[in-house]
């Protein structure tokens, strides 16, 4: 069985790693790949990496060609841009998992407060959110599929079982996070250069970074009520990673141990999340260029608070790795299908 998949906007970091993906999946058969900025070179010159594995050259394309080709699309356009083309896609009857924050949040309004106005909110109560882990049984029959941003997904990761056994007190969450600057996109910014990041370490988008009502959404479900979080991102000189920690009141006097076992018996069977033994605490090189979620949970018994500690690769599990979890849920694939590579770290 061979999947026909578009990759629509491949000129970014997360695009070309959707094509790096792609092209080693053994069930899809890359059909289109498009962009606007490098429209008729080849793909393998934009990127040379994929030399030899993808002879395809980027193209820009309506969404009625596009959907003549693939059964399913993998939007890796910016806010915005992916509203724009995605309804069309869907009427022409494709499936689509879209990397961008476009239909993330379930409430217009509060899209409409952190981005822009939204051009097509009906979808919105449609949009399946794709974090497998979580909510894989609304992945699985859905025409229209939200990619999670990368930071949600290691916080959601990482909270998940102690919010769903009410173990800590929502109310007290304070997460702090730090991004490889491929989070910044590809794009030549200021912020981004490498004199600007080499040697340094900052804090960004505090109080105010878009994903916060991303996290707090989700953290909410998991919750059964309003969660607000104190959140703050930073920026690590680094290429790729998010290590993000987590701290909260805990509800109830657990020893580190017991915390371990409840995390090993929620992720029991889940390929994607691996969780340390007491007394070990993920690095995000472990997780470089890998789908997997490591994390670490301590008891500090002396303050009262639980501290878990989550990583992932920015750009495989916090993005397009994710996005080939998903689209293997549509197919009725196996989750893990073409995403088993391991860390290229000890």
């Amino acid at each position: 069985m061979n999947i026909k998949v578009a990759v629509v906007g491949a000129s970014g970091y997360t695009g070309v790693e959707l094509l790096r993906l792609l092209v080693g999946h053994p069930h899809t058969e890359l059909v289109c790949v498009t962009s606007r900025q490098f429209a008729g070179q080849p793909v393998a010159r934009v990127f040379p990496s994929l030399a030899g594995r993808c002879e395809l050259v980027f193209e820009n394309l309506a969404a009625a060609e596009i959907a003549a080709r693939a059964e399913i699309v993998l939007t890796a356009l910016p806010h915005q841009a992916a509203m724009a083309v995605i309804p069309d896609l869907l009427v022409a009857g494709c499936r689509v998992v879209d990397l961008s924050a476009d239909y993330r949040l379930r409430d217009a309004a509060v899209y409409e407060h952190w981005y822009q106005p939204h051009s097509s909110p009906q979808l919105l109560a449609e949009a399946a959110y794709g974090l497998p882990e979580l909510f894989r049984e609304q992945v699985r029959p859905a025409r229209l599929v939200a990619n999670p941003g990368c930071y949600p997904t290691s916080v959601a990761l990482g909270l998940a079982p102690l919010l769903r056994q009410g173990v800590i007190d929502p109310d007290s969450l304070i997460i702090d996070s730090k991004s490889g600057t491929s989070g910044a996109g590809r794009g030549a910014k200021l912020g981004s250069l490498f004199c600007e990041v080499n040697e340094g370490f900052k804090a960004y988008g505090v109080a105010g970074h878009r994903h916060t009502p991303e996290i707090e959404q989700t953290l909410s479900i998991l919750s059964g009520r309003e969660v607000k979080v104190s959140f703050t991102p930073h920026l690590l000189p680094v290429s790729r990673g998010i290590l993000s920690t987590c701290y909260a009141a805990s509800r109830q006097q657990l020893p580190t141990a017991e915390l371990v076992e409840i995390y090993r018996q929620f992720y029991a069977d889940e390929y994607f999340v691996r969780v340390h033994p007491v007394g070990s605490l993920p690095n995000i090189n472990q997780v470089a260029g890998s789908n997997y979620c490591d994390l670490g949970v301590v008891a500090d018994e002396r303050t009262g608070r639980i501290i878990v500690v989550s990583v992932i690769d920015n750009l495989v599990k916090g993005a397009a790795g994710q996005a080939v979890q998903n689209l293997n849920l549509l197919a009725g694939l196996p989750e893990q299908t073409g995403l088993e590579a391991l860390s290229a770290f000890p």
